[in-house]
């Protein structure tokens, strides 16, 4: 199976001179815990997610609305293309440790986002199958790699 057999579409995005503020009310009313940011060409500039807009509220001591995205975002995004295997995607959610992928055609362009979630419906719907897409073992093995610990940024930074 191809990621974008399974990606969701259309993405939800903002733009990097959005509030935070806009960023949270899109992942509210989509029911979505990130969004991917695009730069005035409409290119991946980074991605923001709940976390990094409740710390960002919570370090600075400021509202959302006080806030720019482009103060918050993820800017090193790692990204998948559409017509990679979900084997693919799974082994660079494991090594960037992250739960979603912005998917990209082959000029770069923003088609899709695909989640953990996502493979873990596919894995649920295809369980018991003889030649599953994706396996429950390898879909446990994501999940773990993915909430290994990891230094803060912040305190990696004084070291």
């Amino acid at each position: 199976m191809n990621v974008e057999q399974l990606m969701s579409r259309p993405v939800v995005t903002c733009g990097v001179d959005d509030s935070a503020n806009r960023a949270a009310q899109l992942m509210w009313e989509e029911d979505i815990g990130a969004v991917v940011v695009l730069d005035a060409s409409k290119r991946i500039a980074g991605i923001v997610t709940d976390r990094d807009l409740c710390m960002a509220a919570y370090t600075r001591g400021a509202t959302l609305s006080q806030i720019l995205v482009r103060e918050v975002m993820s800017k090193a995004v790692a990204v998948i293309g559409a017509g990679e295997r979900l084997a693919a995607a799974e082994a660079l959610m494991r090594s960037k440790q992250v739960r979603r992928l912005p998917v990209v055609d082959a000029g770069g362009l923003l088609v899709g986002v695909v989640s953990l979630n996502d493979i873990a419906r596919v894995a649920t719907e295809q369980r018991g199958r003889k030649s599953p897409a994706v396996g429950v073992d390898e879909l446990v093995t994501t999940l773990g790699a993915i909430c290994e610990p990891r230094r803060p940024q912040h305190l990696a930074r004084r070291a």
